[in-house]
């Protein structure tokens, strides 16, 4: 069992750890290494809670807030977006407290009806520029619609200088502490970029918007408590320019190449694309999709400038493996990235035409059309052929 934990006077976590998740929103996420569902107290001359949990684990939240507070004499709960992971513990908290006062979106108002017909409770929908006060305290509101659902918003503890954003600048990551002054702060940072590719990816355009809308209202920003993983006091700043810095797209000196291969061809085809971009002064992350998580795939793609992708041919179309990263890649649609499909054939091709196809849907500018394709195996000159394109590939990427 977990115990709350004070972040600012008078404000608490009281969420829940979640140390065995493996996989999330199904099995479309890996989390290796677990997650938390984030809730917060906050204790003035009125109450709010700011967000739930995910139903499995309502009972921690509860034994949280009754180490604190009364449940019964919450006068707020904040609803900053209504997945069921944030959500899914409101009937239980609503059921301590059915006088508590429910703030939220128009949208998020229409999820919890339809999420929960039979739950009967006086809300408030706000918006930006929406505030509430609790006493010494008050709740400021930012819409932050599609970051990452139509329901988003943020909640911002003016008095604190404290933003509670939901979504935005989380991780899935377990810790037994909580704030980033005491994790491995390298770890916190990439499992922070693998949410932002995989989930944040596609809402990049909004993301810029909101991030310069929040600059333009002049927000002092002490302490940053997101949804999920560990809260940013020590440096908020930091992964504020993160997020500035992916949603822009503009990728490092780096290439990521996915592939897999049936009796090798393709995959010698790949190393020597490798070593022509190696060979040109670029980075290189190389991925057998059978054995890869394609979402820490994706992850590496997010600060990549190019993404190459191979398949040999198998019933005139690609491998199954590799189709689930080009459709992850076709709803990403990752920002300003230079493409390459390569693989070989047999006694049929088709393969190459796809993974162009998909390349090209996915907003993936191709370097060339038709990428590098051999019959039955890369003879020298293939070979030198995809090294020369990996080097001039280099060469794109680096200017």
């Amino acid at each position: 069992m977990t115990r709350p934990v004070n972040i600012a006077d008078g404000i608490y976590w009281v969420g829940a750890i979640d140390w065995n998740i493996r996989s999330f929103h199904g099995p479309a996420f890996s989390t290796h290494r677990g997650t938390t569902y984030n809730a917060y107290l906050i204790v003035d001359e009125k109450t709010a809670l700011v967000d739930t949990v995910y139903e499995p684990l309502q009972e921690e939240l509860i034994a949280n807030l009754k180490q604190i507070h009364d449940p019964v004499k919450i006068d707020y709960l904040v609803v900053n977006h209504t997945e069921s992971d944030h959500a899914g513990a409101f009937p239980a908290i609503m059921a301590l407290c059915p006088q508590a006062h429910v703030l939220c979106t128009q949208r998020a108002y229409e999820s919890l009806r339809d999420h929960y017909p039979d739950l009967e409770f006086a809300y408030t929908i706000v918006k930006t520029g929406t505030s509430v006060s609790l006493g010494k305290r008050s709740l400021a509101f930012i819409e932050a619609p599609m970051l990452h659902w139509p329901d988003s918003m943020f909640t911002y503890v003016p008095e604190e200088a404290l933003l509670l954003p939901n979504d935005a600048f989380g991780q899935h990551i377990a810790t037994s502490v909580r704030f980033d002054d005491e994790v491995d702060r390298g770890l916190v940072m990439d499992e922070a970029a693998k949410y932002y590719a995989n989930i944040l990816m596609p809402f990049s355009n909004l993301i810029t918007k909101k991030l310069a809308e929040i600059q333009q209202m002049n927000l002092d920003i002490k302490t940053i408590a997101p949804s999920h993983g560990i809260i940013w006091r020590r440096d908020p700043g930091s992964i504020i320019a993160a997020y500035a810095r992916w949603a822009e797209g503009k990728g490092a000196a780096k290439a990521v190449i996915a592939y897999d291969t049936m009796w090798l061809a393709t995959e010698k085809m790949a190393r020597a694309l490798m070593d022509g971009l190696v060979a040109g002064g670029c980075e290189v992350k190389l991925f057998k999709l059978s054995v890869s998580d394609r979402n820490d795939i994706i992850r590496e793609i997010l600060d990549a400038r190019a993404v190459l992708v191979g398949s040999p041919t198998i019933n005139n179309d690609i491998l199954p493996v590799v189709s689930p990263l080009l459709d992850d890649l076709v709803g990403l649609k990752p920002k300003n990235k230079i493409g390459l499909a390569f693989g070989a054939y047999g006694w049929g091709g088709g393969a190459q035409k796809i993974l162009e196809e998909r390349l090209k849907a996915a907003k993936i500018e191709l370097m060339t059309e038709p990428g590098p394709t051999v019959k039955w195996v890369p003879k020298d000159e293939d070979l030198h052929r995809c090294y020369e394109l990996g080097r001039e590939m280099a060469a794109r990427i680096k200017d």
